[in-house]
């Protein structure tokens, strides 16, 4: 029997609205939280626990989903995340409390991590070389692009008085249409001979490069993530408007990842990441030290350097080190998530530190939050200063490689 041909664009397509669904869970979600907080009398730190199911669901499914992604196929991967999504969001209009908030974003996340457990492989499978590189950026240009939209449409939904319920069954939307795309639909196979094999992926995974990029990827997830998750309120202290800091910074990084392709093809992954590490020293040392309008030069430069980040990153897993597999490109993601979980108690230990010293100085009110903002996020730069020096040891190590494979 004949097998069905591999309708790419459809599929790509529908890996789009997949990671719009995931996109529109960050913003939309952080957009109701004060919402919820009022309708439920949620302190902060119960709105903290509810974020946090989310990071600690995303990285378990994209784990279990690499371990899997050969054995069951991507199909079988987005039908669960169609429904831990569909439950996630009703779950969370019928919560009516704390704890099924809790539930309800651990569902949310746990499909949003099946998302990049299954897509990231498929269209590395579908596509190869430079055509590969350019299309994972493309497909991850929804996620920023995708936190612009939700945000707009909350923003739009809350000051026209829709409520919170309203705007989760926004969510319902692309995840319906990516459904719909991806039903009856034949999916690729894997382009490397080995990938599918469990024990070529995990010896391939104990290779020094896997190991170096593995270790990386903790430093550019919370390059990227850290900072976004607390410039906003700091330099809302300054007269900058968080707002649009937020749309500069992900309208700047979805179009740099929409002409991705020509970039990495000129400068290599390796340079590209080099590159990425400078820009996000020079953004988040001018956030640290601005004030007003300069904050948005500040995040012209933030977002140039983060935003190729995390496709660069899964891409050089899929070209560079192909029998780590499915499973290879998803524990990568997995690490730059559970990065993020676990230096944003550590991040918030150092604004409570900051605080202690300013006000020991004499500062109060919005002078003392933004100076200990300011001094946290000068503390951030070590993060890409760290990826300065072993993007640039990696540079050198893939080129003398390749000069000794001529």
């Amino acid at each position: 029997m004949a097998t069905s041909p591999v309708n790419q664009s459809r599929l790509f397509n529908a890996s789009c609205f997949a990671l719009i669904t995931t996109a529109f869970s960050f913003s939309i979600r952080a957009g109701i939280l004060p919402q919820l907080g009022t309708e439920f009398g949620l302190t902060a730190t119960q709105l903290g626990f509810i974020n946090s199911m989310f990071f600690f669901g995303f990285p378990i499914s994209m784990i279990i989903g690499g371990l899997v992604y050969h054995s069951v196929g991507p199909r079988i991967i987005m039908m669960v995340a169609f429904v831990a999504h569909t439950l996630g969001i009703l779950l969370t209009i019928y919560s009516g409390g704390y704890t099924g908030l809790l539930i309800s974003t651990f569902f949310i996340g746990f499909g949003n991590g099946c998302t990049e457990a299954a897509c990231n492989p498929m269209i590395a499978d579908m596509y190869v070389g430079e055509k590969m590189n350019k299309m994972l950026s493309r497909f991850h240009m929804w996620f920023p692009g995708g936190i612009v939209l939700g945000s707009l449409i909350s923003k739009f939904m809350t000051d026209s008085g829709y409520g919170w319920q309203s705007q989760i069954w926004i969510i319902m939307i692309p995840t319906l249409i990516y459904v719909f795309l991806y039903f009856g639909q034949a999916f690729p196979k894997p382009q490397v001979e080995g990938a599918t094999s469990l024990a070529k992926n995990f010896k391939a995974m104990g290779t020094f490069l896997y190991i170096f990029i593995f270790c990386c990827m903790a430093f550019t997830a919370i390059s990227e993530f850290g900072p976004q998750q607390w410039v906003g309120l700091i330099m809302s202290k300054s007269g900058a408007s968080p707002m649009l800091i937020l749309a500069l910074v992900t309208g700047l990084m979805a179009i740099g990842r929409f002409f991705a392709g020509p970039i990495i093809h000129r400068l290599d992954q390796t340079g590209v990441l080099l590159g990425s590490a400078v820009f996000a020293t020079i953004g988040i040392y001018l956030f640290s030290t601005q004030t007003g309008t300069s904050a948005y030069i500040a995040a012209v430069f933030f977002a140039i350097g983060v935003c190729y980040f995390w496709p660069t990153m899964i891409g050089f897993v899929a070209e560079r080190i192909p029998l780590s597999g499915a499973l290879g490109m998803s524990i990568v993601g997995g690490v730059g998530m559970f990065s993020t979980a676990i230096f944003q108690p550590i991040i918030g230990g150092w604004i409570d530190a900051e605080r202690v010293e300013k006000s020991a100085l004499g500062l109060s009110g919005d002078e003392l939050e933004l100076a200990a903002g300011q001094a946290t996020l000068l503390r951030m730069t070590s993060f890409p200063i760290i990826l300065i020096v072993a993007f640039t040891f990696l540079y050198i190590y893939i080129r003398n490689r390749k000069a000794a494979a001529r």
